[in-house]
């Protein structure tokens, strides 16, 4: 298991050493008042610990994507270790920090104001859309797929329609109480159980000498689908993922110091890596190559999850295991729809100080949300998937914008931006969801299509440099 250890290194070292570079690139100011004091209001903007902040941001990242994702990603073979270390470090990491840092300057605005500020007013109006429906879709999926775990875990004891309704009653309460009532209280508590999951399943590995492949670039899905972009899409939130640019403003408005911000935004991608790297790697030692396949189009990712948890820790330790996994999409769902709300609220300008006000903005949210639970699970990541990718190279490019006006480094943010593109336009042309084309023309077209964008990308760099005195450091809630 030299590549899955090798690879574990590299993400701890792209810590201490990559986080530490785009932190210096950034620019940190500890002078520098948060949001959570400048803004203060009970219910979204609570100043918080460091410790507290960490392991609610890894919560709301961390959903059944470092999961779900690498064990489909599993069928790809060894490959699949190199984007998660890659994507984390040189893509994830970035998009995290850079959103949630930018966020912290601009008194915690979620990222359709900042695309509408750095990237043009149509662009706000635009990832409006695109993130209420992410954001739809990933609470709808995380729904769905702990409600099953569950269903799995208690034999059918208790029917899935009860399981998924006493979901719903938590999302619809740690959407609307204040940050600190449910998610500040509760987060802490299932980080730990989430933490001690992923270090039995990675122990036992160890312990048991576990026959890791090694590493190669030959593509063993037994299906022969394309790596490129299809693991990019698949191995979503255990690489980089759009979801966290609506998760880091959450923690913008709780944070007491800008210097926190490597180790919540950036340190916080890396251990969902390394979470990442535990469940692909055994996923393809436990069941590797057309066994998994089987297993996966028998009873989906989850079914994986279970398997692999009571192989390698028995009923007891199993169970806790499968609870920690249980945690991870219902921490990320809650927030997910908290963000839809927030972000709602920003867009028509309603203050969230009453609970009417927050009442009647989430509630049809959970009403469309109910009726996706009926789409089918896999249908329903692929549109997670794409749409995902789309919303992290936008983010990403936020971040791009925010640096070239300054004339800092922005090639950390542009490049990992471009490349998002190219993913998300060569899926959207070549799989069956989308247009449907050959992978030869899809790939054309992507890259023609991304041309485009970094195009009218460096023109707006022009544009906004031009700009005398452009003010990157403000309050854009309030833009129209």
């Amino acid at each position: 298991m030299i590549t899955f250890l090798v690879c574990i290194a590299i993400l701890i070292i792209g810590y201490f050493t990559y986080g530490k570079l785009i932190e210096r690139i950034f620019g940190v100011n500890e002078a520098r008042q948060t949001p959570a004091y400048s803004q203060k209001d009970g219910v979204d903007y609570i100043p918080m610990g460091t410790n507290r902040n960490s392991m609610i941001q890894l919560l709301n990242i961390a959903g059944v994507g470092p999961i779900f994702g690498p064990i489909m990603g599993a069928l790809y073979g060894p490959v699949a270790f190199i984007w998660i270390v890659a994507g984390s470090i040189f893509a994830g990491a970035v998009h995290d920090y850079l959103t949630g840092m930018i966020s912290i300057r601009n008194h915690g605005a979620h990222l359709p104001q900042l695309a509408g500020k750095f990237l043009g007013n149509s662009m706000k109006h635009i990832v409006n859309v695109i993130a209420v429906l992410l954001l739809l879709l990933v609470g709808t999926v995380f729904v769905t797929a702990p409600a099953g775990l569950l269903f799995n875990l208690l034999d059918g004891w208790v029917a899935l329609g009860v399981i998924t309704g006493v979901i719903f009653a938590y999302y619809i309460l740690a959407t609307l109480l204040p940050v600190d009532k449910i998610i500040g209280r509760v987060y802490p508590i299932l980080g730990a159980l989430l933490v001690i999951s992923a270090i039995g399943i990675g122990g036992m590995l160890l312990f048991t000498g576990a026959p890791i492949p090694e590493i190669t670039l030959e593509n063993m899905h037994p299906g022969g689908a394309a790596i490129f972009p299809l693991l990019m899409i698949t191995i979503a939130c255990g690489a980089i993922s759009g979801f966290h640019a609506t998760q880091s403003p959450i923690i913008s408005r709780t944070m007491e110091s800008e210097k926190n911000g490597r180790k919540i935004f950036y340190g916080m991608m890396i251990v969902e890596g390394i979470i990442a790297m535990i469940w692909a790697a055994a996923a393809m030692s436990i069941f590797y190559g057309t066994d998994l396949s089987d297993l996966i189009a028998s009873g989906g990712a989850g079914l994986v999850v279970s398997e692999v948890a009571f192989t390698l820790l028995g009923a007891v330790g199993g169970t806790l295991a499968v609870l920690g996994v249980i945690v991870l999409p219902i921490t990320s769902g809650d927030t997910a729809f908290r963000s839809a709300r927030m972000i709602i609220a920003d867009y028509i300008k309603v203050p969230q100080l009453k609970m009417m006000n927050r009442l009647w903005i989430a509630l049809p949210l959970f009403v469309v949300s109910f009726a996706l639970t009926n789409m089918d699970f896999t249908l329903l990541w692929r549109y997670f998937g794409v749409t995902n990718a789309a919303i992290s190279a936008i983010a990403l490019f936020v971040g791009a914008m925010y640096l070239a006006i300054q004339m800092k480094f922005h090639w950390v943010a542009t490049i990992p931006a471009i490349f998002m593109t190219m993913v998300s336009f060569t899926f959207i042309f070549s799989a069956p969801i989308g247009f449907g084309l050959p992978m030869t023309t899809s790939y054309m077209l992507a890259g023609i299509s991304t041309g485009i964008v970094v195009a009218l990308f460096a023109y707006k760099v022009k544009l906004n440099r031009e700009i005398e005195n452009f003010k990157i450091d403000e309050d854009v809630t309030k833009i129209a």
